[in-house]
């Protein structure tokens, strides 16, 4: 069915001269139009829905993650040679968490009023307990154990 048989007129397409192989030539609207739809579905991707995988890290049993006067009481310090936010939600009181959110990736920023928040989609975490707080993500943060040891928080 045509255009104008279905009551609205379709301009008409003009066609070059092609090129030297004989083809029609892609006129400047169409690559545009194909480009914008190439970027509409990767970011449509990049919103799709499912979790991400957040393994706990490896190998860090033992390791100084970071020295406890890094840390504010309140606040959070990222360590992101193993991409792990290290809070303080109250004084003397050290928690470990994957700073990957469980949703698409992003990594979350540093506790504001105890609440971690992913900046790409808005997803908030407890900074005492990596608790889901708001989604998209349903899934807590991982945690880790840890411990002070002198003037470093070591993972247990």
């Amino acid at each position: 069915m045509r255009g104008s048989e279905r009551g609205f007129a379709m301009p008409a397409i003009e066609e070059g001269p092609g090129d030297a192989r004989g083809g029609r030539m892609v006129g400047r609207r169409e690559a545009l139009g194909v480009a914008g739809a190439a970027v509409c579905g990767l970011a449509v991707a990049g919103c799709g829905v499912g979790g991400q995988e957040t393994a706990p890290v490896q190998s860090i049993k033992g390791q100084v993650l970071a020295k406890t006067a890094d840390v504010p009481v309140g606040g959070g310090t990222l360590v992101e040679q193993w991409k792990i936010m290290i809070t303080q939600p109250a004084e003397g009181v050290f928690k470990a968490f994957s700073a990957v959110c469980p949703h698409r990736g992003c990594a979350v920023g540093s506790p504001q009023d105890s609440v971690m928040t992913c900046p790409c989609h808005g997803s908030e975490f407890a900074a005492d307990s990596g608790k889901c707080l708001k989604g998209p993500a349903t899934a807590p943060l991982t945690a880790y154990q840890v411990k002070v040891v002198g003037d470093g928080i070591v993972a247990v």
